[in-house]
Parts: C-alpha cells; structure tokens; sequence
C-alpha cells in the first residue's frame, strides 16, 4: 500500500482500513520520523539541566530566573501535547508535523543565539509548544500506518527513545558544555531538525486542511486546557520557591487554573466535539493505564532530577560525570529493544506492567540506604533495575493506551497519556523541591539534638579539629558541613522511599487491565 492511498483518509480509523499484514517502507520511515521528533522533543526537557548554571551566568539570569529556562519548556509542553489531537484533525498530520519540526528548529537556535533571559524564555516557551506536539504524533502514526499485528514494533521503536529521550539529556548537555559550548545544546537540534522535515516529506501523505474545525472548535475547553495545566504546572514547579500560598502570585494562579479546569469541564458538556475527550479517562483500562503513566513519569523524571543533584552536592560529580551515572537506565532499554515485540506478543500485560513497577520500586528502594561515601558506583545496580522496569512497564502501558481506544480516538488517547507521564513528571519535580527542604531542615535538628555540648567526646573532637583547621570557627563550620550533609543524604533516602511506596501504591491498578487483542500478533521482518 502506498502514500497516496492513506492520504485519501480523513481521519485514523479510515487510514487503518485496508491496510495489508505487512507495511511498507514508506510506513516504517514515517515511524521513524515520528519517534526521531519524539526523542528530539523528550531529550531538550531535560538537556539544560546541566548546562544550567553556565547559562545563567552567560545571560544575565539570576538562580531563581534561571529555573524557567527549564521550566518555561515544561509548560508549553504540558499544554500542547493534549491539543495535538485537534490540531492534527484540523491541519492535517503531515501539515501539522512539518509546522512543528520547522518552528521547533527555529526555536532552538533562538535559544542557542540568546544574550539575554527574555529571548531565552521565548525560546524555551516556542520549543516547548512545538516539541509537545512530537511527542502524541509519533504514538498517532503508530496507530494509524501501521496494521495492529505491527503496532507492537512501533510502540517498542517509539517507548525507547522517549524512555531515552530524559536520560540522555543530561549526558549530551553536560558533554557540550564541558567540551564545546552550552549553545550547541540547542544547534544540536538543527540536523536532526533538518533530517526529520526531509523524512516527513517524502514518507508522510498530504490532507487537504479542514479549517472549518475553527469555527466549531471547543474554545472554552481550549482556553480550560491552556489556562489550567499551565497555570497548574506553574504553581507545582514555583509553589516550594515562592512559600506556596503564602505568595499572592502562587495565590493568583491557582485560582486562574481552577477557572481554567471549570472551562475545561464546561466544554466536556457543552462543546459538539471536545478539544480533547476526557471521558476516555472513566475507560477501566484507560484510566488504569493513565494513572500508571503519572507514576512512571515521576520515576522517569524524579530519578533523572534526583541522582544528578546527589552526586554533585555529595560526590562533588560533574554534569559530564552524572550524566553518565543518569544513562545507565538506558542501556536496558537498548538491549531489549530487540525483543520488546516478542515480549508484547508472548507476555500476558498484566504481568508484564506489574513486574515492570515492581522492579521500578525495587530499584527506588536500593536507593534508601545512601550514605555521605556513596558515589557513583552506589546507583549502578538500581539504575540497571529501574531501565528494565521502565521499558516493561512504559512499553507495555504504551500499548494498552492505543489497544484500549478505537482508532478514531487514538489522537486523544495519546495526547492524555503522554499529558498525564509529564504531569507525573512535574508532580515530582515539585514534590522533591519541597521534601528537600523540610526533611532536611528536620534531619539537621535531629541531628543536633543527639549533640550534647557538655559531651567529652564532642568537645575532643572539635578540638581536634580546631588544631587541624585552625581555630575553633572552622572546627564549628566544619561540623555545621557535616550535620548538613549527613541531612541532605539522609533527605535523598527519605525521596526515593517515597517513590518506591507510591509505585507500590499503583501495583493494583493492573487487575484492571484487559489482556491485549489476540489479532496483535507480531510480524517480524
């Protein structure tokens, strides 16, 4: 079957009518542009992080401002992805796909030529809304060029570069700003941004735009998507920074985002076709499969967040160096690639997505037990764990996500899913923000309160100390250190038990999964 055969249908489920056992090579290109525009937009969410600081001194940024140029990505990302499906509809996938990449490209190099944080965050803001868009699309191409019997080999090509789309990004910033400069982070988009536009070109089918889908577009829910996952993303990145409601700002902007969930509801009820279709969430697998993927994208994201700021506060490692430690979860992703088909042919889902959680939180509770020694060698073997439960569980909960909707759905189904992941993400990143400084702040006082300053031994020791450093200020400074360092590792054990308990939590949820399709046999070529 050609291009221009799938390119008279009008919508995914009568693309997928017709389509023979086998897809063509001009299917599988598409595939691969999909899943190469996925990997492009997953790796610059986290590619910054550790360029951080040599940006913000580059551009004029203070700490505090310097949290949006990862934050600002975030954002537009989260809004975008559940608006990808209308879009799509509207513009025509290939139409939208090209808009995308292009824009996308461009926004990257407005970030690689910024002097200032104001073009930084314009071009953080313009990636992350034509990034986001990537990401849902490649899951639609899957659902709709390929026959279901190869579904499973799209998803496996598709989960493994968004599972090494977040890994990978600390590792390639970190290695160009150590070795080259920080604004080939984002030049670094312009190939790949010029590889993914001629791949969509010559292997996408063209549809005739239906611009009538303005006029009935569901604007309120529209404006609900964007005024409340933005405004709520906003609030869980900067509450902890801000005081939460102690700040008027944070204040504002949660009562703009509830308004914006009203619209959104609103528009569920009254609007002829929803922006996006959240009754597919009351679906028993598709909400089970969602609520999984918010817990899979706070283990994605956390573990990625957490382990670098561990072993640069506690092992003095540089990016470069976390980096690495971060992209040991990928190389299982790597190795079962091969066999990722297979295992979604022969597995049974429900064991397959709870053995995937299971060795997740395995991984997570390897990790409570750090100590102020622990370097990198201390992550190895939790890291390895949690790459083979990610990938069983990301792929197989991929799976489920377009088994679980007809076709017609599929856009929306991908846009909450990949929503949900991302929110899970954000959830994270605000969560530890928090955890970090209460447990800490409390870890420090319970340390000092097993110090008796009448003690023998304590006062031994800081004379000790003070011959050695040079007085009794830096004997003082030097345990005010240790006491803060021995709180932060203990704040690290106390993030990753949390973690471990709440994937614990959502074990459950695979009884209510249904075993996939028999029709969804593999093909192998």
């Amino acid at each position: 079957m050609n291009a221009t055969t799938v390119g008279a249908s009008d919508t995914p489920a009568a693309a997928t009518q017709g389509l023979p056992e086998r897809a063509d090579a001009a299917a599988w290109l598409a595939v691969g542009a999909g899943s190469l525009g996925a990997m492009m937009a997953t790796l610059d969410i986290s590619i910054v992080n550790s360029s951080l600081p040599t940006i913000q001194g580059e551009i004029g940024a203070s700490a505090t401002e310097g949290t949006w140029i990862a934050t600002a990505y975030l954002v537009a990302e989260i809004i975008i992805i559940p608006l990808s499906a209308w879009l799509e509809r509207m513009l025509g996938l290939r139409t939208f796909l090209l808009i995308a990449a292009t824009l996308f490209t461009g926004f990257s190099m407005l970030c690689g030529i910024s002097t200032n944080l104001t073009m930084m965050i314009i071009g953080r803001v313009g990636q992350g809304f034509t990034g986001g868009a990537l990401i849902p699309t490649a899951m639609t191409i899957i659902a709709t060029r390929l026959p279901r019997a190869q579904q499973p080999i799209g998803n496996a090509l598709f989960g493994v570069t968004a599972i090494l789309g977040p890994v990978l990004g600390p590792l390639v910033g970190g290695w160009l700003t150590e070795n080259v400069s920080w604004h080939y982070a984002f030049f670094i988009n312009l190939p790949v941004g010029i590889t993914l536009v001629t791949l969509l070109l010559l292997t996408m089918p063209h549809r005739k735009a239906q611009l009538g889908e303005l006029l009935n577009a569901d604007w309120m829910g529209i404006a609900g998507l964007a005024l409340g996952l933005g405004g709520l993303t906003v609030v869980l990145e900067e509450g902890q920074r801000e005081q939460w409601f102690q700040s008027s700002e944070i204040v504002t902007i949660s009562l703009v985002s509830a308004i914006g969930f009203v619209l959104l509801f609103a528009g569920q009820m009254f609007a002829r076709r929803p922006v996006i279709k959240l009754k597919l969430l009351l679906d028993r697998q598709f909400g089970s499969v969602a609520m999984m993927g918010i817990v899979v994208g706070m283990v994605l994201y956390g573990t990625s967040y957490v382990i670098p700021q561990f072993l640069a506060a506690i092992a003095n490692y540089d990016a470069l160096q976390s980096g690495k430690i971060v992209l040991l979860s990928g190389i299982p992703s790597l190795m079962l690639m091969p066999f990722t088909p297979l295992m979604i042919r022969h597995f049974d889902i429900r064991i397959a997505v709870g053995a995937g959680l299971l060795i997740m939180a395995t991984s997570c509770w390897i990790d409570t037990v750090l100590t102020a020694q622990s370097a990198g060698g201390a992550f190895v073997e939790s890291q390895l764990l949690r790459g083979v439960g990610t990938i069983l569980s990301f792929l197989f909960l991929n799976q489920a996500a377009i088994a679980s909707v007809p076709p017609e759905d599929a856009g929306d189904a991908a846009g909450l899913f990949n929503a949900m992941r991302n929110l899970g993400g954000s959830f994270a990143l605000a969560g530890i923000a928090t955890i970090q400084d209460r447990r800490s702040w409390l870890h420090s006082r319970r340390i000092e309160e097993t110090l008796d300053a009448n003690s023998g031994m304590l006062q031994d020791y800081l004379a000790g100390l003070g011959q050695a450093l040079g007085g009794p200020d830096a004997a003082m400074r030097t345990l005010a250190g240790s006491i803060q360092r021995d709180a932060l590792v203990m704040t690290f054990n106390d993030i990753f038990w949390l973690l471990a308990v709440g994937i614990v939590i959502v074990v459950p949820l695979v009884l209510f999964l249904r075993p996939l399709p028999k029709g969804q046999s593999i093909a192998m070529h």
